[in-house]
């Protein structure tokens, strides 16, 4: 079965189709779901909306921790991904699930839903204020939102080069060239995930006319991380689901002779256990609609 792209990436190509390297990412889509859910502050009849559902991270634990009375209604572009919420469902009737994007949140009634949640699917989306907008107009008086969002220009601004989290090392040369060749095919692209921060994110809600707007910012640079594992594993991944595989990547940027000095470098830094550095930097915002 073919799948659409984002469906694609979420299930095979963001972890390499690794079980361990899947196991070792769920540790930190897992932080991220408690925080947007402790900043959703449910009641158990809420009927909640997860927009860019995904495969359901925060949906599903929205729905454990309502009762018998609330409701998840999961909304993605992809039908895909609906699709595969729909099987991990399993029939539950607190559930519903609507095709639609963040900025245009059709078959979502005005004033409809208690809470609006959202993670890591604003960087997808060229018109930001709108998509507040649309999350105003959906949510109940009184009602909440909650969302995560990386902020990758941070990243960009910082350590445009290091991919990997490997620093100064005798490959630089090759990485930069791989990193220069991502932002030759995929800036337009990519183009969203970039030209925002945390200061706009306060300001589109306010903008839609939220009160009680709440942001906490994290940054991180150059903080000791885990090694990168299996190198033929990372070179399967893709960091978004709008570019190449890192494999997919090197070998386009790459010769032959320099792949294989890649190749046997990386392999090496792996077999080592070496850790890496990470620098990143995240944004949860909170807020409400008046009663």
């Amino acid at each position: 079965m073919t799948r659409d792209k984002w469906a694609q990436w979420l299930l095979t190509r963001r972890d390499g189709d690794s079980a361990g390297l899947r196991a070792r990412n769920a540790l930190d889509l897992a932080a991220f779901r408690d925080g947007v859910l402790a900043g959703a502050d449910l009641a158990a009849d809420d009927v909640v909306l997860d927009v860019g559902c995904g495969t359901g991270l925060i949906g599903f634990g929205a729905l454990d921790r309502l009762g018998p009375d609330g409701r998840v209604i999961f909304s993605d572009v992809s039908p895909d991904v609906l699709d595969e919420c729909r099987r991990t469902a399993g029939g539950d009737e607190r559930c519903s699930f609507v095709v639609a994007s963040a900025d245009d949140l059709v078959g979502v009634a005005d004033a409809s839903v208690d809470v609006v949640t959202t993670r890591s699917v604003l960087i997808y989306s060229d018109r930001k204020a709108a998509a507040f907008a649309e999350f105003f107009r959906v949510l109940r008086p009184g009602g909440r939102i909650s969302l995560f969002e990386p902020i990758n220009g941070f990243v960009a601004r910082l350590r445009p080069d290091d991919l990997f989290g490997t620093g100064d090392s005798p490959v630089t040369d090759l990485i930069t060239k791989v990193s220069e060749a991502y932002r030759s095919t995929t800036e337009e692209t990519t183009r969203p995930m970039m030209d925002f921060d945390e200061r706009d994110l306060v300001d589109w809600a306010l903008a839609a006319g939220f009160e009680a707007v709440e942001l906490d910012y994290r940054a991180q640079v150059d903080v000791p991380a885990d090694p990168i594992g299996d190198w033929e594993t990372l070179k399967r991944v893709a960091p978004n689901p709008l570019v190449p595989t890192y494999g997919e990547a090197i070998a386009a940027a790459l010769s032959d002779d320099e792949r294989e000095r890649l190749d046997t470098y990386m392999t090496a830094l792996a077999a080592a256990g070496t850790p890496t550095r990470r620098t990143m930097a995240s944004a949860f915002l909170r807020a409400r609609r008046a009663a």
